[in-house]
């Protein structure tokens, strides 16, 4: 991919939004953040909406969330992107300093596409963001949304039956 792509980090500390800027200059490359400082101007990037209403329509290569936020959690972000069909494939990693096991398990449940505790070195944040921003701007491809919701080529495979799987006395 040759085009510079844009990164979403939906992040209300400051302190916060500055390591992230400072890593992502360090890390080099060519994406181009956009900061939202709540769930709620996340929400409305996403859907140009409010102030938003005249941007670019490319939409972001992934969404970095945080999960305690003022006004709407990322975990209520997530729950709305995943319910609007031209959101549903947009990539979302959690960035949080959550170790709870109840907001992992929550965030992949309603469809994260990862989950990074924020290391509280810079050095190591660096790495984190440098090896979040190549892979999702660089590397990873997502499918369009349709107006059905699923990706060109899907097929709805609810009438389609599981073959039974073989485990052999190995286990695998």
């Amino acid at each position: 991919m040759t085009e510079s792509r844009t990164i979403l980090l939906v992040e209300d500390n400051e302190k916060d939004i500055h390591l992230a800027r400072a890593a992502f200059e360090a890390a080099g490359g060519d994406a181009c953040l956009v900061v939202a400082r709540d769930g709620e101007e996340a929400i409305e990037y996403l859907t140009y909406r409010g102030k938003f209403h005249l941007r670019n329509r490319q939409d972001p290569a992934v969404v970095l969330l945080d999960i305690k936020m003022p006004r709407m959690s990322g975990l209520e972000v997530l729950r709305r992107m995943r319910q609007e069909d031209a959101l549903r494939f947009l990539p979302v990693v959690f960035l949080t300093s959550s170790r709870d096991p109840n907001d992992l398990s929550t965030g992949y449940r309603l469809g994260a596409n990862g989950y990074v505790v924020k290391p509280s070195q810079f050095q190591a944040f660096k790495q984190a963001v440098r090896e979040i921003s190549t892979f999702w701007t660089r590397f990873n491809e997502v499918p369009a949304a349709n107006q059905g919701g699923q990706a060109p080529g899907a097929s709805d495979d609810s009438n389609i039956t599981p073959r039974p799987r073989q485990i052999s006395e190995s286990g695998f």
